[in-house]
């Protein structure tokens, strides 16, 4: 039975990555991995599945609404595909990492689905890469998710980007003590997100607070900035809930001054985005001209708490298709992996072929036979669009074979011998002779 083409297309906002893609995504991994363990984080693994109402424990309205489910046939209960890596963190450091020694610093690299309004370019599976800091409540390990955000992005050749910093319960004192609840609560925090002051006045009239609250709420789209946004928080906010918020916010502040990273970030004291557990410091990382963010993290002393074990924490961390967009023009980063050789074998016997193949495998060299029969010019061509490095002609004498570079055509005559020595490619590529 033939199909056509739209019988086995994907489902909308869902891709496939095709090597050259997949290998750039494995870079940036890579490379954020790397910086997370210089930090001292150790990488776990996640389930793709998990019981639906032991995952919706660690998930608020908004994630619990993105949330694919389907029936188990075997249990008979409702399973569920996790929207983020969050709430399972917390569940694991609850149930199987409650015995062991605290702080515990976590890292990993999975992929969500998340059940989303399908827009142009947005995906309903992110690539999460991040870290969560388990048992530590101090502006300190807030400090160091925000200066672990920059350092990774700094070790991706990424240095034009902002780091959003904002304390969600500054926001949350001033809304509490206006007495405003439900949804004029909700129209409200999207004026002030969208940095809409005629739409907060508005609403404002529309809904009267205290003078003392209108004042405070319709400073918050003002809130943001540099350094003068935590003197003029201190101005307006007159609750005590928002004044130790922002006293929290000064502390870390001062931490990442210590840490020379002070450049690197913006104040937005009027942000109300974040997670449902969010309960502190919250931070996004952009890069400029990409409108997405790249990384979004913060702290949710209140997540593990739900699964029988109260403890503080923070994390964050990247979403690797946005940050794949925002460096993919830079192949000398994140190129492509090459192949170093393709061997063209011109004689019958497959011996010598294979023995040379294993040898510079062994050596670390990655190494592909070409075994489709055709002549040398094609091979050399699908060698150049494979982004393989070199061609290794091998024939009937065992001893001596060609190499071929096939960035610039120039050829080599090689004695078998010279395999066995170490930096064989470098000596290939360096060579000027001629066949």
């Amino acid at each position: 039975m033939t199909h056509s083409p739209t019988d086995i297309a994907l489902p909308r906002g869902i891709s496939d990555y095709l090597p050259e893609t997949a290998a750039k995504i494995g870079s940036i991994e890579k490379g954020l991995l790397k910086v997370f363990e210089l930090w001292g984080f150790r990488r776990i693994i996640t389930p793709k599945l998990e019981y639906e109402d032991v995952l919706a424990i660690g998930m608020g309205d908004e994630l619990k609404g993105k949330t694919y489910r389907f029936d188990d046939r075997q249990s008979g209960r409702l399973l569920a595909l996790p929207p983020d890596i969050t709430p399972q963190i917390a569940r694991i450091a609850a149930t199987r990492m409650s015995g062991l020694a605290l702080p515990h610093r976590i890292s990993y690299s999975e992929r969500v689905l998340r059940q989303t309004e399908i827009q142009a370019g947005r995906s309903r599976e992110i690539f999460q890469t991040g870290v969560e800091l388990i048992g530590l409540d101090s502006p300190e390990a807030d400090a160091e998710m925000i200066v672990m955000a920059i350092e990774a992005m700094q070790a991706l050749g990424v240095d034009n980007f902002t780091i959003d910093l904002g304390q969600v319960e500054f926001c949350h004192g001033i809304f509490k003590a206006s007495g405003l609840s439900g949804k004029p609560l909700q129209k409200l925090r999207q004026a002030i997100s969208h940095k809409d002051s005629s739409a907060v006045m508005s609403l404002l009239k529309e809904h009267p607070v205290s003078d003392i609250s209108t004042r405070e709420i319709s400073a918050l789209p003002r809130l943001f900035g540099g350094r003068e946004v935590l003197e003029a928080a201190g101005n307006i906010a007159s609750n005590s809930h928002s004044l130790t918020a922002l006293d929290n916010l000064q502390q870390v502040f001062k931490i990442l001054d210590i840490h020379g990273v002070v450049d690197f970030i913006s104040l937005d004291l009027g942000e109300t985005r974040g997670l449902d557990y969010h309960s502190g410091i919250t931070f996004e990382g952009f890069v400029s001209g990409f409108g997405e963010p790249v990384c979004s993290g913060g702290r949710y002393d209140n997540l593990t708490g739900r699964y029988g074990f109260h403890a503080p924490a923070t994390g964050f961390t990247f979403n690797l298709i946005n940050l794949l967009q925002t460096v993919e023009r830079k192949p000398e980063l994140h190129g492509c992996t090459k192949t170093d050789f393709l061997l063209f074998n011109t004689s019958d016997d497959k011996r010598n072929v294979l023995q040379i193949a294993r040898q510079l495998r062994l050596m670390g060299y990655t190494t592909a036979r070409d075994i489709i029969r055709r002549d040398y010019d094609k091979s050399l061509e699908y060698a150049k669009k494979m982004n393989i490095r070199c061609i290794l002609m091998i024939g009937d004498d065992q001893h001596r074979f060609t190499a071929v570079r096939t960035f610039d055509g120039r050829s080599i005559m090689l004695d078998k011998s010279i395999i066995a020595k170490p930096g064989l490619m470098e000596y290939i590529e360096k060579s000027q002779g001629e066949n």
